[in-house]
């Protein structure tokens, strides 16, 4: 008899839905908007030949161009939060795959304003501002333009690389659509005999369970799916790798990373130093998986044995109503404003909480202009509380940026996103800290603590590691086949993990389940992110009211600033070390502390 059955969307109650109707109340408005949205093509076209010439033209495009972008924002977020409500409803997919090809239109159409913008020479560039002053509105945003000039190429060059750029997401689509929508697992056996279902929503959960039977039931059960479409998966992901690759050289950039990096103006060395400073320390992750070993008292520890908590009878159920309330009250250092905002979001439907059959995996925020817009799939696990409080710190900062900043510098780059939202996590760990009355709940929230160090700073960085290597191969001409990738796999998680764990060959082909490799260098924000967030939690709670405001100034910046300069003003500098290794550090701490405690129960 199978258990937890998922529900249809039909069946979820509406409250626990996301309000799509705050941006279009019916589907028929939307068609109407698109309609809207196609016009600017020819309206923003009609500019060619002007910006060049007439500072003027340049004001008028540019008000022009924040007016597309807003009603640009408000098709895709609905079309795309629709299509994420049940990917296999194929309307919806329909929906997103117009606006793309619209959004593509007009890009073609405007791709003569790169170059006219750097064709100004320096002088008249000054003149410009003197000439419109409102122009000084869009200063950074064209200074940000001209600094890359190398690597911004003739009209008619621009023009095809526009072109190519849906053709470029089909990696991303395609894996979308086999991992989401066509892949099925079976279902998975418990050490009584009964079954459970397992999807994308419902494996970590498993993988919590006490019941060692059944997390290896879904641990094998997980990769012998995808080791069944493993040459497909090695296809989808070098397809990825190889438009990277393509672009990054069109655009004369060195390599893919410093491409990746460039647009959100992160220097190169930050990425290496992350990698770095990891490795420096992984003697630290090698003395948590010995105590893992050790306290869950088994012969042989494996992959499918790093998720259950250590502790047990602690796991308690979190209830969404719950979770919220502890959320709520965590952040209180933060002041009212902030918890205000934060009420505003759960108790407007911004929120799609529960997994119902089709459904996108994971969970996300959208910054939607509206108001944000956050997926959850949520399981009533502690780990899920951690989602909600991680979502709404992106939320938030969506929400503080958007209403601070204007729609050209509003929208902030993901390096400073992991951020707010870690900071967030990291404030409810101390929270729930601070109410722990006996030591057996200190141990198992502290177990927690460090399984967010293992798998946000240390396995981040590893994911973090193979997409680099998997990077410089195709840049160095070879081919990325299904052998190579899982013989790189199992390499670095031989190295992350070390001795004391099982390398299961399953695991080998984890890097297939990980859609964050399709998303361009993201993953390294992850860790350093969490480096940032750790330093700025322990300025919030020590440093008072001060400490709580510089921290929602940087989260009012949006891209205001360098994401580096925006952190300095919080109060961390990333072009350092000394945020991971001070992260690093309070990791080994917590081990030590967590032995000593399991040592007195």
């Amino acid at each position: 008899m199978q258990e937890n059955k998922i529900p249809t969307r039909e069946q979820l109650d509406p409250k626990y839905t996301w309000a799509l109707e705050d941006i279009f109340a019916t589907d028929e408005l939307w068609e109407e908007s698109l309609l809207k949205l196609r016009g600017y093509g020819e309206k923003l076209a009609s500019y060619k030949g002007r910006l060049c010439k007439d500072a003027k033209a340049l004001y008028e495009y540019l008000t022009l161009d924040d007016e597309l972008t807003r009603l640009a924002s408000d098709l895709g977020n609905y079309a795309q939060r629709k299509s994420d409500e049940n990917t296999q409803n194929p309307k919806y997919q329909d929906f997103c795959g117009r606006f793309m090809s619209a959004v593509v239109a007009i890009n073609s159409e405007c791709a003569f304003v790169l170059p006219e913008i750097l064709s100004i020479s320096d002088e008249e560039y000054e003149r410009y501002f003197e000439d419109v002053p409102n122009l000084s509105l869009y200063r950074l945003s064209l200074d940000r333009i001209r600094k890359k000039r190398k690597h911004i190429l003739s009209d008619a060059e621009e023009k095809l690389l526009s072109m190519s750029s849906e053709m470029s997401q089909s990696p991303e689509q395609i894996y979308s659509m086999f991992s989401d929508a066509d892949l099925l697992f079976p279902d998975v056996e418990d050490g009584e005999g009964k079954l459970h279902q397992l999807t994308h929503g419902s494996y970590i959960p498993l993988m919590h369970s006490s019941d060692r039977v059944l997390r290896k039931s879904a641990f094998k059960a997980m990769y012998d799916t995808y080791g069944k479409f493993k040459n497909t998966a090695a296809a989808m992901l070098s397809a990825q790798v190889k438009q990277l690759t393509f672009h990054s050289r069109a655009r004369k950039y060195s390599s893919n990373l410093e491409a990746a990096l460039d647009s959100t103006e992160i220097p190169v060395s930050v990425y290496h130093n992350l990698i770095k400073a990891v490795h420096e320390n992984i003697g630290y992750m090698y003395k948590y998986v010995a105590l893992r070993k050790k306290l869950l008292n088994v012969d042989e520890l494996h992959f499918y044995d790093l998720y259950t908590p250590i502790v047990n009878d602690c796991d308690a159920e979190v209830s969404y109503e719950d979770a919220k309330s502890e959320i709520m009250e965590s952040v209180t250092p933060l002041g009212e404003d902030y918890k205000e905002i934060l009420k505003e979001g759960f108790d407007n439907r911004w929120i799609d909480v529960y997994e119902n059959v089709g459904k996108c995996s994971g969970a996300y925020s959208a910054g939607a202009y509206v108001h944000p817009y956050v997926l959850l799939n949520y399981k009533g696990t502690l780990d899920g509380e951690f989602t909600i409080a991680h979502e709404m710190g992106h939320a938030i900062h969506s929400y503080l940026s958007n209403k601070n900043q204007p729609i050209c510098y509003s929208d902030y780059v993901i390096f400073v996103a992991e951020v707010a939202s870690t900071c967030n996590e990291a404030l409810l760990m101390e929270h729930l800290l601070s109410k722990a009355d006996d030591k057996k709940r200190r141990a198992y929230l502290i177990n927690y603590f460090l399984e967010q160090f293992r798998t946000t700073l240390y396995r981040q960085t590893m994911f973090a590691e193979f997409e680099l290597k998997i990077s410089e191969m195709v840049e160095a001409g070879q081919s990325l086949t299904e052998e190579n990738l899982r013989e790189i796999y199992r390499d670095l998680n031989k190295f992350y993990f070390g001795d004391d764990i099982v390398i299961d060959e399953e695991i080998a082909m984890e890097w297939a389940r990980i859609p964050h490799f399709y998303y361009n260098f993201y993953v390294y924000q992850y860790a350093t992110g969490y480096s940032a967030a750790i330093a700025l939690s322990r300025r919030i709670l020590s440093g008072g009211e001060k400490a709580a405001n510089a921290y929602k100034e940087f989260l009012k910046g949006g891209c205001s600033k360098t994401p580096i300069e925006l952190l300095r003003g919080a109060g961390v500098d990333m072009t350092t070390t000394d945020p991971i290794e001070e992260a690093l550090k309070l990791f080994g701490e917590l081990i030590d502390e967590l032995d000593e405690l399991m040592k007195q129960s």
